[in-house]
């Protein structure tokens, strides 16, 4: 995987897919490449490293084509090198594959290949289907494409040209996204629809095992031997929301429009006068919610800390047992479930692969499924049985910081809307649909805050270690604020439950291990201040995120970030914020890529 783009119509390609593919660098890369082809002739250009970097050669190389395909690859099978970058051809260098998933069998059919004279190039499991394509092609390129992909078990979105049928695009997808952008009397291809806005806002995406022949006078989609007809949808969103917008970085800007995420999660959907929700893609299933007695909510990384933020709401306040997940070890669990059981599946993208694979087993057992996500039209908005869209617009920095916003911010809403199925009181109903029309002004609140946040951040900037502690909701809050901190600025951060620190964590506290401490003014805050006493016993030193107000607490920590007073429930929306803030700051001092953390994707479309 990372980034598909293609292009076929009357116009020069490379001048549309290069900047495509240069708005996918989001989304992680280790290397990338195009395949041009032009009077029945390719070129094909690839690189290692980062595509700005060698813009001037390919401006150079002077590629002009109609017709081309590009990808930019985040290494899963083979290392990173020129030959193991995309595009993949066959024996003769006739026909060109880019690909994003995984194919499992590739060893297989990889050695039953070079039994039967293939030659390989590279060590990606990728390059097997174009041998594949070259074993059937006789007529033409699609029905070679049909027949290879019959071998083939894993997931695909992939893209196909070739000198042989030199007037088409085929493209083709299971269970790794692909979309077609329709300009006119010219097609694009698209993992992302932030590569083709600026050329076209309408899609069409593809279904599972759906395959698209795109030719510059039409289109057909099949599946099987159906011709489906789809008509066009329409991006709502526009270029402006995927630029920086002054920010240094897209990260910046996109902890900056927390505020502005919480409030589009609630628009239109608090009822304050009946202390409810409005939540229109749960209105097909409430009567099935009526009867649901227990919930799993499933989601990997972030998606799994606000999932587990939400385990502690939806028992709290729902009266349902309710248990949090991570989907790649769910999918290999037994869950013991029943007519009355449902479960959320919460993910940024929609397509995590491991997610959707759990999204598919709970199906298979007829559970009630929902989703929390934030693409429209994504396959876990498709596969799932009604949901809610957290509305948090494109995400374009690697490590999430609004979209996990979005998350919370949806399931405290899902819990009132659960909740007042039940036994939750109007009285208590209002005060948290009050508490969350809020938020957004306590949010901002919080950014006021941020050179009081980036000194603290400098200030702390030479340590190699950290732990983030918290109890009840804020513990996921702690293990959020590690996994930013490491994942931007490949620092070692743990985040631990503050009541487990004497069961071993303390044995690494010194005065060189700082521990930042989420600890507001809750049920848990003289437990906090207990596990931040047996810290500061060892010398340790802590910054404590704290309720504004709280002026006792510096009496005993090192740095105090505050945040406002609001429901217990809901201070895990606000206490992230400093810590998206902090890891920000700390990494931009460290001179890391922010935006682009090395090793990592975007959207994780392999198990």
């Amino acid at each position: 995987m990372c980034g598909i783009v293609g292009y076929i119509g009357k116009r020069d390609g490379s001048s549309i897919i290069f900047p495509a593919l240069k708005r996918l660098e989001y989304r992680g890369y280790d290397s990338y490449g195009f395949c041009f082809i032009n009077n029945n002739k390719a070129k094909v250009f690839k690189r290692v490293g980062e595509i700005r970097k060698t813009e001037k050669e390919f401006l150079e190389n002077d590629f002009k084509s109609n017709l081309c395909i590009g990808h930019s690859r985040w290494a899963v099978t083979g290392l990173v090198t020129k030959e193991n970058a995309h595009p993949h051809s066959d024996c003769k260098d006739e026909i060109f594959v880019v690909h994003n998933g995984i194919i499992e069998n590739y060893k297989i059919l990889k050695e039953k290949l070079i039994e039967e004279g293939h030659k390989f190039k590279s060590e990606t499991d990728t390059e097997v289907i174009s041998h594949l394509i070259e074993k059937y092609y006789k007529d033409n390129l699609e029905n070679a494409v049909i027949k290879a992909l019959k071998d083939v078990r894993g997931t695909y979105g992939l893209a196909v040209i070739s000198t042989k049928d030199p007037d088409k695009i085929v493209v083709a997808r299971l269970s790794s996204p692909i979309i077609i952008g329709v300009n006119g009397d010219e097609f694009l291809v698209a993992s992302d629809p932030s590569a083709i806005i600026t050329t076209t806002r309408q899609i069409i995406i593809l279904e599972d095992n759906e395959i698209a022949v795109l030719k510059k006078d039409g289109m057909k989609i099949l599946k099987g031997e159906k011709e489906l007809r789809k008509e066009p949808e329409t991006i709502e969103w526009d270029i402006e929301q995927v630029e920086k917008g002054g920010y240094s970085h897209f990260m910046l800007k996109e902890i900056m429009e927390e505020p502005n995420v919480i409030e589009d999660a609630t628009r239109g959907r608090l009822i304050i006068e009946e202390g409810n929700v409005k939540l229109g893609g749960l209105e097909s299933v409430e009567s099935k919610l009526r009867e649901i007695n227990d919930l799993f909510l499933i989601g990997c990384g972030t998606a799994n800390y606000a999932c587990k933020v939400g385990e502690y709401m939806i028992e709290e306040y729902a009266d349902i047992i309710c248990q949090s997940d991570i989907a790649s070890e769910f999918r290999y669990r037994k869950p013991i479930v029943n007519k009355n059981t449902a479960a959320i599946f919460v993910s940024q993208s929609g397509e995590t692969a491991d997610t959707l694979g759990c999204l598919k087993e709970m199906k298979e057992k007829n559970i009630l499924s929902l989703g929390i996500t934030n693409v429209v039209g994504s396959s876990q908005s498709r596969e799932t049985n009604a949901g809610v869209y957290t509305r948090s617009g494109p995400e374009i920095a690697v490590a999430s910081t609004k979209a996990f916003l979005g998350q919370l911010t949806i399931l405290a809403m899902i819990t009132v809307y659960l909740g007042r199925q039940r036994n939750m009181s109007l009285i208590v109903g209002k005060r948290i649909v009050e508490e969350l029309e809020k938020l957004p002004d306590l949010a901002r609140e919080i950014l006021k805050e941020k050179e009081e946040i980036k000194r603290i951040a400098e200030k702390y900037s030479k340590y190699k270690n950290f732990f983030f502690i918290g109890r009840k909701y804020n513990y996921p809050i702690a293990l959020e604020g590690a996994l930013k901190l490491k994942e931007i600025s490949y620092v070692h951060a743990e985040g631990v439950p503050g009541g487990e620190l004497k069961h071993g964590p303390l044995a690494l506290i010194d005065e060189n291990y700082p521990t930042i401490a989420i600890c507001p003014s809750d049920s848990v805050y003289e437990k906090m201040i207990s596990s931040i006493e047996e810290i500061k016993a060892r010398k340790g030193l802590v910054i404590a995120i704290a309720t504004k107000g709280n002026e006792e607490i510096k009496k005993i920590v090192d740095d105090v970030i505050y945040i406002p007073k609001t429901l217990e429930m809901l201070t895990p929306i606000l206490s992230v914020i400093p810590l998206h803030l902090f890891a920000y700051y700390f990494a931009d001092f460290l001179g890391c890529d922010v935006d682009k953390p090395k090793n990592l994707a975007k959207s994780v479309t392999v198990e």
